[in-house]
């Protein structure tokens, strides 16, 4: 069985005659497979036109890049069998987030040359498909070093008539499930504030026999969707884990990883990593743990997935946040999104970087709920939200019910962490400040609201894109 994700580049490899188009025929759709002969045929009117392998390449590649630019599987039939020509394709699908999948005809040498002496098109002899078959075995062992992340090798026709290629998905691709979710924001170790927050929102919540919280589940069938940063800075990093990972195990809950789960668990296997922004704390609670719990949190932050796509595509759950053209998509590149947005290379007053508002540009059809940035107040920007309000900070623990709209939150307790930036507490917040400083005035516009093409969500007709000439329009009679 050849397991293959649903949205990957599918590479075959072969010498000429090991039968890759008919494979191709065989397992994929028509409208799927770019061959490399065909390319030859419609930039030189004759497929067996070697002179014209340059163009034909050339066409082959923008038309595999336009597919996979609209999230189609994408075979490519033709030798490969030299690094150079591998390395194109496993580049082309590097550039479009997804997968290479190679899958390798590595018949006999005979049977090579006996089927193109069958065939009358082919005017070349057998030391063509010899240096073929001898540049492949050189090759094979080295295709997961040159990137491809799924290699499969064929080595007789018994091999190729038994394969069944199966599709699978991603690890992302959630969109079976539709809910209803309750999205909650960053933790930070705000134990106390969580199971509040989720009593709040209707979940039952269970200890195990030693009185600790463990589970939640919703008499609704709710789950959570936990946006990331669970840990570090806060009170109690193992009660909230413990308590997110049961609720994980049980089906309650889902989880995506955010910036500081991904330190810590950097930090647990060894590697050298700078211990600030509240992972000593982390460190210190766990290292009071028994070490089969410091087992399963390792294995738990090892295991998450950088974000989810759910509800038939409506819903897209990201720590930092995430583009529309990477929704769905599996790369470094999509987990560096998801874990730290994008910054703009400065720093702010406070030595913090400056984020890029990438919500502010978003024009996608999924909503992005996410976390990372601690805002005061949680808002719609062109269908995305925040939902990091700084409880560890002394906001508050914020949760978006999915597919409702309705924001629930409670305030925390106290300030446990001191921010580097100034951010509002709460007044219920034992070191309470101004509840409202830095807060934004309803009152006041904010330019940014009303300036450029803009999509507004709303609840009678759904959304709304405002043109730019008519929000200048607008802004002039305002004014």
């Amino acid at each position: 069985m050849i397991d293959i994700p649903e949205l990957s580049l599918v590479v075959l490899i072969g010498a000429s005659g090991s039968g890759k188009s008919t494979f191709a025929r065989a397992h994929f759709a028509p409208t799927e497979v770019i061959s490399s002969d065909f390319c030859r045929g419609l930039v030189a009117d004759d497929e067996n036109d070697q002179s014209a392998s340059a163009d034909a390449f050339d066409l082959l590649q923008i038309i595999a890049g336009k597919r996979l630019a609209r999230g189609r599987l994408t075979v490519v039939d033709a030798t490969n069998v030299q690094p150079e020509s591998r390395k194109q394709f496993v580049r082309l699908a590097k550039e479009h987030d997804v997968l290479p999948v190679a899958i390798v005809l590595d018949l006999p040498e005979r049977v090579c040359i006996d089927r193109n002496a069958a065939r009358g098109d082919r005017q070349f002899g057998s030391q063509v498909i010899r240096r073929q078959r001898d540049q492949l075995r050189r090759g094979v062992r080295g295709l997961g070093r040159e990137g491809f992340r799924g290699v499969h090798v064929l080595r007789s026709e018994t091999d190729v008539d038994a394969a069944r290629v199966v599709r699978t998905r991603l690890y992302n691709d959630l969109r079976d499930q539709i809910g209803p979710f309750d999205v909650i924001g960053d933790v930070h170790g705000c134990r106390a504030e969580l199971e509040r927050l989720l009593t709040e929102l209707g979940y039952q919540l269970g200890p195990d026999d030693q009185g600790r919280t463990t589970s939640g589940h919703h008499p609704d069938g709710r789950r959570a969707v936990f946006v990331g940063d669970l840990v570090d800075r806060g009170p109690d990093t193992p009660g909230v884990l413990r308590l997110v990972m049961g609720m994980v195990r049980d089906g309650d809950a889902l989880c995506v990883p955010g910036n500081h789960e991904a330190k810590l668990l950097r930090a647990v296997q060894g590697s050298n990593v700078q211990i600030t922004h509240g992972l000593a704390e982390s460190l210190a609670q766990l290292e009071r743990e028994p070490a089969e719990f410091r087992a399963e949190v390792e294995s738990f932050l090892d295991g998450l997935i950088s974000h989810y796509v759910l509800d038939g595509g409506k819903l897209v759950v990201s720590h930092a946040g995430l583009t529309e053209r990477l929704h769905g998509r599996a790369s470094g590149r999509v987990r560096e999104f998801c874990l730290y947005g994008q910054t703009t290379g400065e720093t702010d007053e406070f030595g913090l970087p400056v984020r890029y508002p990438w919500a502010s540009e978003y024009r996608g059809r999924a909503m992005v709920l996410y976390g990372h940035t601690p805002v005061p107040e949680p808002e719609w920007v062109n269908g995305t939200m925040c939902l990091d309000t700084g409880c560890v900070f002394g906001g508050r623990l914020t949760a978006l019910r999915y597919p409702e709209r309705e924001l629930v939150s409670v305030p925390a307790a106290q300030v446990y962490y001191e921010p580097s930036r100034p951010f509002p507490v709460n007044p219920d917040a034992a070191a309470a400040g101004p509840g409202e400083a830095g807060r934004r005035d309803p009152d006041v516009l904010d330019l940014a609201d009303v300036v450029g093409r803009r999509v507004v969500e709303t609840a009678q007709h759904g959304r709304v894109t405002v043109r730019e000439e008519n929000a200048a329009a607008a802004l002039e009679v305002m004014s």
